[in-house]
């Protein structure tokens, strides 16, 4: 019941105004900032400096020019506990000797949701309804979903050994129950490697703001997101360690919503740590910006990977909402004779 009541509350208040009427909206791209891939989350989605596969669609357009063969991605999750289920699925191709192409579709949903608008019964008979005296007519009760779809379209480009760079176009569209919106973006990204195992990654989301037009007439702004992140390789124990740090810069003041703020710009930090043992194994650590600690592990088959992470809500015993488990997959045509000389 606390559930529904929930979920119906956020519907009726997202629903309410019907004026036309633009608005920078704080958390409109909220479900565009949850993360893909087991790799990633598990070092806390410090990523932005890190990623070299398929996911960079997502997590900085630039890395996709780092594959060297086609690669599909899949990842499923499911958010306090079966209640909101996120699914993603990419395709990245390699092209030419120094450019990239990726798709990447993500979808968030709350299925399932009961709607009571047509269900209240006059128990008085004078026509006005009052939820506190009159009751359910439960074959009125119908059901909708809350469902968001964002669509990466990538290139990245090479443009020296040590220097890539991308863009994303992005198309969002969101429903609630019979209403709907629809909104366009763009990402740009840039990858640096000074030296062989330094990486410094920067990837602005939305960075020409991006427009989310509902068919209400309310129209919600998703404000520039700046991700800033680097990380180092070194050999320790017969493998590689890698930490990583990110900060996310956002303009929308959200004050206390973020680790820290000056006036309106806010600051959220993630830090990861990866042991990776000869492309065989890896294990992972990290702590997001939702104060998460996360822990994760890979495994490094021929021509799939499959990537494990964990995470859980720093709140007490009695509070503590469901921990979080995600796996994701990742296969790579590795065929002598698609291969592309990257790095």
């Amino acid at each position: 019941m606390k559930r529904i009541i929930l979920v119906f509350s956020f519907f009726i208040a997202s629903i309410s105004s019907i004026q036309s009427q633009t608005v920078i909206g704080k958390y409109a791209g909220e479900f565009l900032a949850l993360g893909v891939g087991g790799r990633a989350l598990a070092m806390g989605s410090a990523h932005t400096a890190v990623v070299n596969d398929v996911t960079a669609g997502y997590w900085n357009p630039a890395g996709l020019a780092r594959i060297n063969y086609p690669q599909f991605s899949l990842m499923h999750e499911e958010h306090f506990g079966s209640l909101v289920n996120y699914n993603y699925g990419a395709v990245a191709i390699p092209y030419g000797n120094d450019m990239s192409f990726g798709l990447s579709v993500i979808r968030l949903s709350v299925d399932g949701i009961p709607d009571t608008r047509n269900a209240l019964y006059d128990a008085n008979g004078d026509g006005v309804l009052d939820i506190h005296k009159d009751r359910l007519d439960y074959s009125k009760i119908s059901e909708f979903s809350n469902t968001d779809w964002a669509v990466y379209l990538t290139f990245a480009k090479r443009h020296s050994d040590n220097f890539y760079w991308g863009a994303n176009v992005k198309i969002i569209r969101r429903d609630l129950a019979e209403f709907g919106a629809t909104g366009i973006g763009f990402d740009v990204g840039a990858l640096y490697m000074p030296y062989e195992d330094l990486f410094i990654g920067a990837n602005i989301q939305d960075v020409t703001t991006t427009l989310v037009a509902w068919s209400t007439g309310r129209n919600e702004l998703i404000t520039p997101t700046a991700k800033i992140g680097a990380a180092y390789a070194f050999n320790f124990l017969g493998g590689k360690i890698m930490p990583a740090v990110d900060f996310d810069l956002r303009f929308e003041n959200r004050k206390f919503a973020s680790t820290f703020n000056v006036g309106p710009v806010s600051f959220d930090p993630h830090a990861g740590l990866e042991y990776n043992y000869k492309n065989i194994f890896a294990v992972r650590a990290g702590y997001n910006d939702v104060k998460q600690f996360t822990l994760g592990a890979g495994i490094y088959l021929p021509k799939l990977q499959i990537d494990y992470s964990f995470a859980r809500f720093n709140q007490s015993e009695s509070d503590r909402l469901p921990d979080s488990h995600r796996i994701s997959l990742i296969l790579t045509l590795e065929e002598p004779k698609i291969l592309i000389d990257g790095n």
